[in-house]
């Protein structure tokens, strides 16, 4: 069972977000986690300008978790395709709001979570647990509270410490 975690990557960033420099050019050969994402289908846009602070799409993911697990992996998917492949802007109540709504959320009682900042707190103690475990790069895999998996890695790794586990992988 995979259970997302809050976690801030940047955590110097503003409540409003901040400019971002540029990491690299649009004509710059693609870097490995890019090719690596696009074997997956996964794509990473260049250009952007704006770092958000996830905050609120981190309490967002909370109000999924409690009250609608069936739309997380919806929810999850159109979160990080907005950001990630459209450059949006995920630090707002409203952007979220539409977000989360494409991807099949009540947008009232979203929007009521988020405004009355129902899982801020929550959100908080799991930035700190994060923290506190040495989580220091995202994607991390904590995998029965022993081992930690850094980045996104190939299978197998996964496979080897499920076996240092004593547990077989599922079938696919």
């Amino acid at each position: 069972d995979v259970t997302f975690s809050p976690y801030f990557l940047d955590p110097s960033t503003p409540p409003e977000g901040k400019p971002r420099r540029q990491m690299s050019k649009p004509d710059d050969p693609p870097s490995h986690l890019e090719l690596r994402a696009e074997e997956l289908g996964i794509r990473f846009t260049r250009g952007r300008t704006w770092t958000s602070n996830s905050h609120i799409s981190l309490q967002a993911g909370e109000f999924v978790s409690e009250r609608y697990p069936e739309l997380m992996d919806a929810f999850h998917k159109r979160m990080f395709k907005a950001y990630f492949d459209e450059l949006a802007d995920i630090g707002t109540v409203d952007a979220v709001v539409k977000l989360g709504a494409e991807a099949g959320l009540p947008e009232a009682e979203l929007r009521a979570a988020l405004e009355g900042e129902t899982y801020r707190d929550r959100v908080d103690e799991g930035i700190d647990w994060a923290r506190q475990v040495g989580v220091s790069a995202v994607p991390t895999f904590i995998l029965d509270e022993k081992y930690a998996v850094v980045g996104a890695q190939p299978v197998e790794v996964f496979e080897q410490v499920l076996e240092k586990l004593g547990k077989r992988p599922r079938e696919s």
